[in-house]
């Protein structure tokens, strides 16, 4: 189990490095758009500092499938959002973004909850199950990947809108964050299929599953997203909103779907449900806009003598 703990975050460390490197690829080049994903594809591949921050996401998820065969789902995402802390240190160091009080408080709460969820865990205690019932995955994901792009598609039209307050960047975020929790399901679907015997026979069952399909529309769908959402926000904002979303949906819907068995003890079912609630509690008050910027006023002339 502390395996899992350990790759858990080690993803988390690739995961925060990578969108620090995009982000930081996506501010030197024009403005990309969903709108024109050849061209935003074009731009980003033209950039060695954001295939490198692809590359280290690309590691991330290789440390997330090992996760997934060693922690339960819901105790994985706990973890996961641990990578905001680092996130916003490098948001801070490589990226010159200053994070609001409130902000603040918000991250240490998450922290909070992480802490929560972590001391949920029992070695062999804790279920790690490895399939599920397609079609109540289809069930659940489908419905889910309409939802994100709907509310991408919202946040797109009301950005538009020249008279509208600056955005933090909280819808592009839940949006993506519904994407991207798909695409964690999708990626302890295809964990389950992992095999050092009968590989040909495991491929087989892989490709008859709707796991390596709901990966690549996810992945996608998400890359450009993510890029333009990225470059119009800050991501010490708009990361952590994503994360928290993927993590929750993951938790809970992932437990669900896959028949994961919360803990006995009432002690630690406690903590990983008050853990989840506090996370959701977060999310929900975290600001939707950055503060206006205000004129600076005229310097008073100088009376005449």
């Amino acid at each position: 189990m502390w395996w899992g703990v350990a790759a858990a975050l080690l993803a988390n460390t690739l995961y925060s490095l990578g969108f620090v490197l995009e982000k930081r690829a996506l501010t030197s080049l024009p403005e990309v758009s969903i709108r024109k994903p050849a061209r935003l594809l074009r731009l980003v591949l033209g950039s060695p500092l954001w295939i490198g921050g692809s590359l280290a996401l690309a590691a991330g998820f290789a440390a997330q499938l090992v996760v997934y065969r060693t922690l339960p789902i819901a105790a994985a995402q706990g973890i996961f959002v641990s990578g905001l802390v680092l996130l916003v240190l490098l948001s801070a160091r490589l990226l010159g973004e200053e994070t609001s009080g409130r902000e603040r408080y918000a991250l240490g709460a998450i922290l909070l909850a992480l802490l929560m969820v972590v001391l949920s865990l029992r070695e062999g205690s804790d279920t790690v199950s490895q399939d599920a019932p397609y079609q109540l995955i289809l069930l659940v994901c489908v419905p889910s990947l309409a939802a994100g792009l709907w509310l991408y598609g919202s946040a797109e039209r009301r950005a538009r809108n020249r008279h509208r307050r600056p955005t933090t960047g909280v819808e592009y975020g839940v949006a993506v964050g519904l994407l991207y929790g798909v695409s964690s399901l999708a990626i302890k679907g295809v964990s389950s299929h992992l095999t050092t015997s009968g590989i040909g026979g495991a491929v087989l069952d892989l490709l008859s599953s709707p796991y390596p399909y709901l990966l690549l529309f996810t992945g996608v769908f998400g890359l450009v997203m993510s890029q333009a959402a990225l470059q119009r926000c800050r991501a010490s904002l708009i990361v952590p909103v994503c994360t928290t979303v993927t993590s929750l949906f993951t938790a809970v819907l992932g437990t669900l779907s896959f028949g994961e068995a919360l803990p006995d003890d009432p002690l630690r079912l406690a903590l990983r449900l008050a853990g989840t609630a506090l996370a959701v509690a977060v999310l929900l008050t975290m600001p939707k806009h950055d503060p206006t910027p205000q004129p600076t006023a005229p310097a008073k002339e100088l009376a005449s003598p």
